[in-house]
């Protein structure tokens, strides 16, 4: 009896992910170079809607990522906004804790990175005045300031 080897090959059993996006390159210096929609916030949008997090939620991170860059916010900010890892702590935390997420990048959008904020019952913004939840999340991620 002679047996016969058969060719078997693994191609195809496990489909590419149909929302499939590359890992998005965050770099501050390539931004000025970019096309409407080719932006790095708009690649780390679609790389976190295809990692599964809610299309809400990546809208809020791509804005925060844009405004991180485009307002200037400070470098320690910016690196926590996702601009030195390719956003992949980023999504990470969100996919982890989304509403706890969400409402780190309210309060960061609100505050314009933590300059200032609305005081109570007035629609004045007022530089570096931070209500109680924005210093709590301050003292939270830059605790030596």
């Amino acid at each position: 009896m002679t047996l016969v080897k058969a060719r078997t090959s693994t191609r195809g059993l496990t489909p590419p992910a149909k929302n499939a996006s590359p890992v998005p390159q965050l770099d501050l210096n390539a931004v000025l170079g970019c096309a409407y929609g080719d932006y790095p916030w708009d690649h780390w949008h679609r790389w976190a809607i295809a990692r599964g997090l809610d299309e809400d939620l990546a809208g809020s991170g791509r804005l925060l990522i844009r405004e991180a860059y485009q307002h200037g916010w400070e470098p320690w900010l910016q690196s926590l906004c996702g601009w030195s890892d390719d956003g992949q702590t980023l999504l990470a935390h969100a996919l982890r804790f989304p509403k706890a997420a969400r409402r780190r990048w309210d309060i960061l959008m609100r505050t314009d990175g933590l300059r200032g904020d609305y005081r109570p019952r007035s629609t004045e913004w007022v530089w570096a005045y931070l209500r109680p939840d924005a210093q709590r999340l301050l003292s939270t991620l830059n605790p030596h300031r």
